[in-house]
This record gives structure tokens, C-alpha cells and sequence, in this order.
């Protein structure tokens, strides 16, 4: 596979050195294969950025540190801020190319003191930068000096001699990269496509096992899309241009030798228009907008069936109660667009599983097989490719978190058990159940990209994920359960607007005017009333005499008399 790997003038500069002086920010690569590689050189005062072949004099004063990447440059009231890696972590390889997790960063300001601010501007600033260090603390952002983290090995596959010449951030798939807008001062100049460390958030996961005394590498890479990213209860559904939120692109690879298989499910928001604000209810009620969602709806899954071919909508949520106004509407809209590339597959999960009973999700399995058998996966054997896959899953519950994750992982091992036949690693696939390592492995890393992806929506890990680890739904899981809802409870009603607010800067959907604070109103000096700070207090309190009378029923009994 010609993409594998790239011209040496094409890969990212991920080992620097960053000196800091008065008025530059000088990035030099460490050298290498390369004979005098060029110099990045920032100047903080004219704001100017350029190549050099060489800098002297670095004076004795200037700061060196050693750094991994540039993550980009962001513009707050103070002015522009680099953004660099100061610590990393290794988590493998994916096709001999080393993948790292970012664990540190840091931001610099340009100015050398913040004397042209007033107070209020000071203020404000601060306020910022707490919000970029929220989005920059975020734990699972990664990247590969030489590889396309963003693009599945399948579309890897398929690109050109004129890709592979291009610039990693300018190749990348867009809707991937979370640092894209921290790179657009860069980007402008192509010679600088170099110092472009383009970065996915989601998940990645390596793991070398042996399966029948045979060494394989079993990998797990969700990438999550930048497109009507946020949070919880502030992001739900489509927008008129047909991103759906909480979408995620989940890939799994196998590789074994020379061999490779990889096969590729998404997850994403009701293909609609709807709401659920956050109204101090445990779960607010869905709230479909009444207006015409067909034209959204089409345009996402064109996009949809452009990327990866036919589509099957795995619609989890309840079919009664609050939920079943979204599951009704979502079956009317998918009937009347009579679009021959998608089929609607309904399952009430919580009602046929309710009562513990998780192996009914075989019914599920069993209607999805000729879809699997139809829609195939990636395999390259010996240098060709023998299968491509067709088309994928579109799992969906109300979150696109704890339901979604438990049937998508079902579906990764129904194709994971055919992979391991055909590279003759397994005789049937009935025999993958007695290889006890791989199978803990795989539900440990099913599990935790659950934890992670939940996290990054909605604030705590998943709920579920005992039955993912253990292939059993337990009473302690379901305590957890409880637990989780409880932190996702005041995580959602009173810290995601911080939240979104951070990933809106991060991305650049929301621009910091240079003035603001001084002739321009910034949008974080809004008044809160007094319920925005008593409603926190009145919720610990209620909370606590909730604990009372689970932990101490008689203490709380007498304390309710009392009342």
C-alpha cells in the first residue's frame, strides 16, 4: 500500500527545540537525516512568521526547551498565543508509524507583558486563557509525524501520487482535525506545512496479542468530528448544513504480518432537528422543532453515502415514552426521503433488554448479519486487496454514548471473528471465544473508547460498559450506572456551558475581537442572576438529604419528621 509511507520531506517536525527570546519565538528542528534544516522564526512584535536557513546569534538569555509540535497559534485579548507540546506519550504503532497521545502543552503569549490592557481587558483575558486550558487539558488528543491519523486505512488506500505530495494538515480530512483553526497562521504558507502538526480527539488504541500462538496487532481509532461539536444537552441533532452532533468515525484494524483489515462504523445524533436543554430535570424531554427536516436530513446522508457507501440507521432509542417522539419522526422523515442507499433499523433497547436481559441483543445481531455479509470490510493480503468495504452503520441512541457503544462493539466482533478466519489465524469463528487474552483485550478497549467518548460529550464515562468488559450486565454496573448519571446531572446543567464555550474558542467557532473590553462588549461579562449561583447550592443540599435517606433510612426518616 503505496500510502503507508511518505516522502521524508513530507513528514510533520515533531522533535524541536523552541528558543525564546525578547522579540522571537526561533523553532528548530533537531536535524536528523536532514543537513540544515530551516528555521521557524516568529517575531512577536510585527507578528511575522517565515523560514530561515539558518539563525545566529541566539543571545544567552533566550529560554530553549524542548518541544514536540505546534499545535497552532490562537488570538485572545491580549494578543496571539503559540501553542506548542511540551509532553507526549507513546501509544504504538498503526502500519510501522509511531502514534503519540499529547499529555502537555503550553501557551505563549506574544506579548512580553500585558501593561497594554486595562483591568477589565486583563480580566477577560484570563477568562480566555482558563478556557483554553480546559480544551488544551482535554486527555486524548493525538497524532502521527508520518502517518494520516484522520483517514481510515481503506481511504488511505485509495489516493493518488499527487496526495501523498501534499502537506499533512492540507491532505488530512477536515473534519478530523481539531487543530485546524490554531493552524490557519501557518497553513497559509505552504513551505510551513512542515511545522503543521495536524491532531484528532477521540480514541487510540494499539494492543499486540498472540491468537493461536500467532502475534497480531489489534488497533481502535475513534475520531471524533469537529462539526457541530459541544456538549451534551447544548448540541443534539443536525444543523442546516447536515452535521450531526456527537458524530464519530470508529475504525477497527488488524494487522498481522503484511496483512491488514480494517472495518469502520459511525455514530451520530438523530439525523433531525431537535433539542433537550438542560432544565435541572434528571433528563429533560426531546423536543423535535416543528419544521421541515428532509432537506438537512438528505444532505447529511449524501455526504454520508459519498464517504462510505450505503448506510444502515441502528436507531436505539425507546420507542414509548419521551423518547418516541424522536424515533417516530426519524421513521416518517427516512420513509418519505425514499433514499434506496439507506435502510432504518429500529431497536428499543432498554425495552428488549430490560430485566437484565442483554443476550436478546442476538435479535439485533441476527437482522443485522446480511447487511455485515453485504456491506464487507477493508483486507489487504500479501501486498492486494481483496476486499473493500461498501458500506457501514449508523448507530444511534439519544447520546450516541452508553447503547451505541454496547451494539457497535457487537458488530466489530461479528467482523472481527470472519477477519481472524480469513487470515488464518482462527479455523472457525466460534474459536474466538476460547482465545481468553484477546478476548479481555477486546472488550477492555471496547469499553474504555466508550469511557473516553463519553467523557468528551458528556462529561463522565459510559454507562453500560460492564456488560462491555464482562459480556454481563451486573448489579454493581448498574450502581455505577447510577453514579455516573448523578456527576452527569451536574456536569451537564452547570459546567458544560464553560464547556462548550471552550471547544467554540478551540475551534474558532467563535472569534475573540481584539477590542474587547475596551470599545467592544465581550460575551463574558453577560450578568448571571441570582439563580445561576443559588440553584448549585439548593441541588448539593437536596442531594445530600437524598444520600441521608439511602445511607442512614432511619437518621433520614427522623430527619423528614422533623422537617
Amino acid at each position: 500500500m503505496s500510502s503507508r509511507v511518505y516522502p521524508a520531506n513530507m513528514e510533520v517536525f515533531d522533535s524541536l527545540k523552541l528558543h525564546i527570546t525578547s522579540d522571537k519565538f526561533i523553532v528548530e528542528p533537531f536535524a536528523g537525516h536532514l543537513k540544515n534544516p530551516n528555521v521557524l522564526v516568529i517575531d512577536r512584535v510585527t507578528q511575522d512568521i517565515s523560514l530561515h536557513d539558518f539563525v545566529h546569534d541566539i543571545p544567552a538569555s533566550a529560554i530553549t526547551k524542548s518541544i514536540y509540535g505546534i499545535i497552532g497559534i490562537i488570538r485572545l485579548v491580549a494578543g496571539p498565543y503559540l501553542i506548542v507540546v511540551t509532553e507526549r506519550e507513546k501509544v504504538g504503532h498503526i502500519l510501522n508509524n509511531v502514534v503519540w497521545k499529547v499529555t502537555k502543552t503550553e501557551l505563549l503569549c506574544y506579548k512580553r507583558s500585558l501593561t497594554h490592557l486595562n483591568e477589565r481587558q486583563i480580566t477577560i483575558n484570563k477568562s480566555y486563557l482558563s478556557l483554553m486550558e480546559v480544551m488544551l487539558n482535554t486527555e486524548h488528543f493525538y497524532y502521527s509525524p508520518t502517518f494520516d491519523l484522520s483517514h481510515t486505512v481503506q481511504r488511505l488506500y485509495n489516493t493518488s501520487p499527487e496526495f501523498t505530495s501534499l502537506g499533512f494538515l492540507e491532505r488530512a480530512d477536515q473534519r478530523f482535525i481539531w487543530n485546524s483553526h490554531a493552524l490557519t497562521e501557518l497553513s497559509q504558507q505552504p513551505e510551513l506545512s512542515r511545522f503543521c502538526l495536524p491532531m484528532i480527539l477521540g480514541y487510540v488504541s494499539v494492543n499486540s496479542i498472540k491468537v493461536n500462538g500467532k502475534t497480531l496487532e489489534y488497533v481502535l481509532v475513534s475520531r471524533r468530528s469537529i462539526y457541530r461539536a459541544g456538549t451534551r444537552f447544548n448540541v443534539r441533532g443536525l444543523d442546516l448544513q447536515g452535521q450531526a452532533a456527537n458524530f464519530v468515525e470508529t475504525e477497527q484494524i488488524v494487522m498481522h504480518g503484511s496483512d491488514v483489515c480494517s472495518f469502520v462504523q459511525t455514530r451520530g445524533s438523530i439525523p433531525l432537528f431537535w433539542t433537550q436543554k438542560a432544565n435541572l430535570k434528571r433528563l429533560p424531554n426531546p423536543v423535535v422543532m416543528d419544521i421541515d427536516h428532509m432537506q438537512a436530513f438528505q444532505k447529511h446522508f449524501d455526504q454520508q453515502v459519498y464517504v462510505y457507501g450505503n448506510q444502515v440507521i441502528v436507531n436505539l432509542i425507546n420507542q414509548d415514552g419521551p423518547e418516541q417522539v424522536l424515533e417516530k419522526k426519524l421513521a416518517q422523515v427516512v420513509t418519505n426521503a425514499q433514499n434506496e442507499n439507506i435502510r432504518y433499523e429500529p431497536f428499543d433497547f432498554h425495552k428488549e433488554c430490560k430485566k437484565m436481559r442483554w443476550d436478546r441483543l442476538s435479535i439485533l445481531m441476527e437482522r443485522l448479519k446480511p447487511d455485515m455479509k453485504k456491506f464487507g470490510y477493508f483486507m489487504e493480503l500479501k501486498g492486494s486487496v481483496v476486499k473493500l468495504q461498501g458500506g457501514v452503520f449508523r448507530t444511534n441512541c439519544i447520546d450516541c454514548l452508553d447503547r451505541t457503544n454496547v451494539v457497535q462493539s457487537l458488530i466489530a466482533k461479528e467482523i472481527l471473528q470472519e477477519q481472524l478466519v480469513k487470515l488464518g489465524l482462527l479455523r472457525s469463528e466460534k474459536e474466538l471465544q476460547d482465545q481468553k487474552a484477546f478476548d479481555a483485550i477486546f472488550k477492555n478497549v471496547w469499553a474504555d473508547n466508550a469511557d473516553v467518548i463519553s467523557k468528551e460529550y458528556a462529561g463522565t464515562g459510559a454507562l453500560k460498559t460492564d456488560f462491555t468488559r464482562t459480556g454481563k450486565r451486573t448489579l454493581f454496573g448498574a450502581l455505577m450506572d447510577g453514579y455516573n448519571s448523578v456527576i452527569r446531572y451536574v456536569k451537564n446543567n452547570f459546567q458544560d456551558g464553560s464547556r462548550q464555550d471552550a471547544m467554540d474558542l478551540f475551534l474558532g467557532n467563535y472569534i475573540v475581537e481584539e477590542n474587547e473590553g475596551l470599545t467592544v462588549k465581550s460575551p463574558l461579562e453577560s450578568a448571571r442572576d441570582w439563580k445561576y449561583y443559588a440553584v448549585p447550592v439548593i441541588f448539593l443540599v437536596a442531594f445530600s438529604m437524598f444520600m441521608v435517606s439511602v445511607l442512614l433510612p432511619d437518621g433520614g426518616r427522623r430527619l423528614r419528621r422533623s422537617i
